[in-house]
């Protein structure tokens, strides 16, 4: 499955369609943003958990439990950018770009956004 693939399935799950001018003020795109940060935020839990009580062992349970928060994160990425009129392809190979960049400069510890 594709990146494109995917998103166009995952938003047949979508409730809070963009509407044709879409602004960054609007409930859907807020929404969007809101629930990304609330499903990593998930992930972080259960990572903090198997830190603190189980001195950072993962096993397949817990393997299988962060797979599923990585998939709600996954949903949220291909929402924001199906919102933004971005495909999820085209996403993921811009970063990919910008990170064999940063490799190939000897740039991939550093500060800010464009180095």
């Amino acid at each position: 499955m594709t990146l494109d693939e995917y998103q166009t399935q995952a938003m047949t799950t979508e409730l809070m369609q963009r509407s044709q001018n879409p602004k960054a003020s609007e409930p859907a795109f807020i929404a969007k943003i809101l629930g990304l940060v609330g499903e990593a935020g998930e992930v972080a839990e259960k990572i903090k958990k198997i830190v603190r009580d189980k001195e950072g062992v993962i096993n397949d349970e817990d393997k299988l439990e962060l797979q599923k928060e990585l998939g709600d994160v996954l949903w949220y990425i291909a929402a924001l950018s199906d919102y933004l009129g971005l495909r999820l392809d085209d996403v993921g190979a811009q970063n990919l770009s910008k990170l064999a960049s940063r490799k190939n400069r000897g740039e991939l510890h550093g500060k800010g956004d464009n180095r």
